[in-house]
């Protein structure tokens, strides 16, 4: 009888239980994360709600975050059908130029342009940021990622030293590991490698960036290694992040075995680490199995 009664009163169901504006983000925010893409009419009624939150400047922070994470599920979402429209269009042109073409574009794939690929806009925001915001480290790290994978490593080096001015984690000998990479000096690179594995007292995150970069390297065992070290260090509520890196590097090796047994433990960290036994997170990795066996 709730909509009967809210249609009564002439007020939503949110009003009529009088829910907080942030609880009724929270809601909102499961209800995007617990469905397959939002249709026209419910994407227009969150932003219509977010918009309104934003009119507080109280919430407009919080208000605006939420559009955000909303423009980006959507916009996976659309990447996803156009990904499964994307091979059928290819297998049906017998692999034309143009229909190959926008399925790598749709699956993130590689662009050889440089005119496509740099991301100078993102970093001439994140620098102005960064300027004005000296001690967000978080803005720092994405900077200097961008920075690096476009190879403006001098402006990384300088970014580098701000960095270290406020933090003092196992994140300064990575970034001087991935810069020295970049740069082709692989003696200094395999030096603060070194560093970087010998560190000590350091939060899990270091395990697990230990596990990316050998995964980078193709050393398989020494990866898989350093993300089961993160997965134990970790507290709960533990992330799948480590476990399904060592599915991918199964299938990867054509383990197809080892592949099945990491994705059954996503699934049991996600029931017994965040208490979800379906939605789409779970149906994802028993597709992946179903698709294993």
């Amino acid at each position: 009888m709730l909509p009967e009664i809210a249609v009564y009163f002439g007020v939503t169901i949110d009003q009529l239980f009088a829910m907080k504006p942030e609880q009724q983000m929270e809601r909102i925010e499961n209800h995007i994360y617990s469905s397959r893409r939002l249709n026209e009419a419910e994407e227009r009624q969150i932003e219509q709600q977010m918009y309104t939150f934003a009119e507080n400047p109280k919430y407009e922070g919080q208000a605006k975050t939420l559009l955000t994470k909303l423009y980006n599920y959507q916009a996976e979402q659309y990447l996803l059908l156009a990904i499964s429209c994307g091979k059928e269009a290819v297998e049906k042109t017998n692999g034309d130029k143009e229909a190959i073409s926008e399925l790598a574009n749709a699956w993130g794939s590689y662009m050889p342009d440089w005119n496509v690929r740099n991301h100078h806009a993102l970093i001439e925001w994140f620098s102005d940021y960064c300027r004005y915001n000296p001690e967000n480290r978080t803005a720092l790290m994405w900077l200097m990622d961008n920075l690096i994978d476009d190879r403006r490593l001098s402006e990384a080096r300088e970014w580098l030293e701000k960095l270290m001015a406020i933090d003092n984690t196992f994140r300064t000998a990575m970034y001087r590991y991935m810069i020295a990479l970049a740069a082709g000096e692989n003696s200094e690179a395999e030096k603060q490698l070194h560093e970087l594995e010998t560190l000590e007292g350091q939060e899990w995150c270091w395990a697990v960036t230990l596990g990316d970069i050998f995964t980078q390297r193709q050393e398989y065992d020494k990866a898989i290694a350093w993300y089961r070290k993160g997965q134990a260090i970790q507290p709960s509520p533990k992330y799948i992040d480590s476990i399904t890196s060592i599915a991918h590097i199964c299938e990867i090796r054509g383990d197809k075995a080892g592949a099945i047994r990491a994705y059954r433990e996503v699934l049991h960290l996600l029931k017994e680490e965040w208490g979800i036994i379906n939605g789409e997170e779970c149906e994802e990795v028993e597709q992946a199995i179903n698709r294993l066996q």
